[in-house]
């Protein structure tokens, strides 16, 4: 039986993958850790951009702060559904 012929009959190749456990702990904690920075950073951001808001309205100030509060919003939303989107890919 030739080689191309032996390749052919033989199926496609279909290894698994399996991640050591000790592995997935420690990158499951370093994840989970990233997680609760970029939220605390999220909720930051909205209390900064309020506060800056607050105080521009006061001195009668006009600002921009509609669009940081939406690209905070925005980082908000990509922090909250980077591991679910991750987890959906990659299973």
């Amino acid at each position: 039986m030739s080689l191309a012929m032996s390749i052919i009959l033989a199926g496609p190749f279909n290894p698994t993958r399996q991640a050591p456990d000790l592995l997935k702990t420690k990158i499951n904690l370093v994840l989970g850790i990233a997680g609760w920075i970029g939220t605390a950073a999220g909720v930051a951001g909205v209390l900064i951009t309020g506060a800056m808001m607050g105080i521009s309205m006061k001195r009668g100030e006009s600002s921009e702060h509609m669009s940081r509060l939406g690209m905070v919003l925005c980082g908000c939303v990509l922090v909250a559904t980077a591991g679910p989107l991750v987890e959906f890919v990659f299973q």
